[in-house]
């Protein structure tokens, strides 16, 4: 989000990479997930997206010079080895050197197996000047001796995005906190291969309300999750926008506003937490700005998912439904229960307080009521002053038969306030579920 800002707002190119290197996780169906994510948010990169693994062999000609320039040495130690002179390193207090850094190996083992490491510089200090955290110093004796090619060949992350990023002209790294770790292994790979090191920023992960990583007991975590929940990108956009960097006191905004304004150098530093009332206060203005078509098309297929397929008269009756519904819904999933009513089978059933509502005095007053409805203009504004008009007639307050009326038309089903429901239902449905109500309750 906060790389797709800045590259709109400096006049940049925002580009998509997948790193792929780790084969198990890197599955056609995982990666998939990240560009329907991507796509439906609406974070379009300027080329087609590049694929790490598939750049593995310009990966190892720069290994190659990183060995020509004796920045990088070949290493045979076993697992076993490893760990053991791991814990030596400890001990002295500096991060892992192998025995191999600095012996000339025999001749015909380097055709056996063996890893390629990077030769870091023993002492002194690596500062990143993050725009985001600030400037970061790093002791160089705290910084291992990392892996670029393993045994079988394969290049490592860190050695494969720092290839990549200089390929592809990368000015800005926008990333997440865990990776500011990495920001200094990599720019001494940059040194090395006399490379100009691009600016890093790295922004605070996402928690969930109570302060902790964000995970699967918080909610949802990939985006298309929060598509089936009912989100809408355009709020979404917003949402995240704001959870990691403010601008005043600016809550909703449009994405042209957000490209205007952002600076990536006014991202917070604290996490942000994930908090699904302001997310639902946010989605909710955009539900109510959105195109009724667009959020009939939405709540039809949330209900297909729920297993209820809508025929084309439902679906213009919800279509025509749209603008009152939208109202009161925060997500399509509200909509979709707000909407239940419209496609209740008649006639309803009436559970006992409804027959009881139904009944006497009251159906008396609904009788009464129905010729006046059937006589006016459908409209919002005309069926509440119609409701009004009648109370005033009967001497009543809405309590004596609104209750009543509003088991007739939606069966104790969620529903809009009653003219609302009304106009949702159409002239004809609505007297048609009236008059089933009182034949029921008498």
């Amino acid at each position: 989000m906060f790389n797709y800002l800045y590259a709109r707002h400096c006049g940049g190119r925002f580009l998509v990479r997948i790193e792929d290197t780790d084969r198990e996780r890197s599955t056609e169906a995982n990666v998939q997930v990240i560009l329907d994510g991507l796509a439906w948010l609406g974070l379009n990169p300027d080329e087609p997206p590049t694929f790490q693994f598939a750049r593995a062999e310009r990966h190892r000609q720069a290994v190659d010079q990183l060995l020509a320039a004796g920045r990088a040495y070949r290493c045979w130690m076993t697992p076993d080895e490893t760990a053991a002179e791991r814990e030596k390193a400890r001990a002295a207090g500096h991060a892992l050197r192998s025995p191999w850094r600095d012996k000339t190996p025999k001749p015909g083992l380097e055709a056996t197996p063996h890893a390629i490491r990077f030769k870091g510089p023993l002492t002194g200090d690596t500062v990143i000047d993050d725009l985001v955290q600030g400037r970061v110093s790093f002791h160089n004796r705290d910084l291992d001796d990392l892996v670029l090619l393993r045994s079988d060949g394969v290049p490592t992350y860190n050695l494969a995005v720092v290839v990549d990023d200089h390929d592809m002209g990368i000015t800005h790294v926008i990333r997440g906190d865990d990776h500011l770790n990495n920001a200094a292994r990599q720019k001494l790979i940059y040194q090395a291969l006399d490379w100009e090191t691009p600016a890093f920023a790295h922004v605070p992960m996402i928690h969930g309300a109570d302060g902790a990583k964000l995970s699967k007991r918080h909610g949802a975590q990939a985006v298309g999750e929060f598509a089936e929940l009912g989100y809408l990108p355009e709020a979404m956009r917003n949402y995240l926008a704001r959870l990691g960097w403010s601008h005043g006191d600016d809550e909703i905004f449009s994405d042209e506003q957000a490209i205007e304004w952002f600076d990536i150098a006014d991202g917070l530093r604290a996490p942000g937490r994930m908090d699904f009332d302001k997310l639902n206060f946010i989605n909710g203005h955009y539900i109510r700005q959105a195109d009724d078509g667009r959020l009939t098309a939405l709540v039809c297929a949330a209900m297909v998912r729920r297993g209820q397929l809508l025929t084309n008269e439902q679906q213009a009756q919800l279509l025509h439904a749209m603008p009152v519904l939208k109202d009161r819904g925060k997500t399509v999933l509200e909509l979709a229960d707000q909407a239940a009513f419209l496609f209740a089978a008649r006639p309803l059933p009436l559970d006992d307080k409804g027959r009881a509502q139904l009944s006497g005095e009251t159906a008396e007053r609904l009788r009464r009521l129905k010729p006046l409805l059937e006589g006016a203009a459908w409209s919002t504004p005309e069926l509440e002053a119609v409701l009004k008009t009648f109370a005033e007639s009967e001497g009543v307050g809405f309590g004596k038969f609104a209750p009543a009326l509003r088991a007739a038309l939606t069966g104790g089903l969620p529903s809009p306030d009653l003219a609302k429901t009304l106009f949702a239902l159409g002239p004809n449905e609505a007297m048609g579920r009236l008059e089933d109500a009182l034949s029921l309750g008498a």
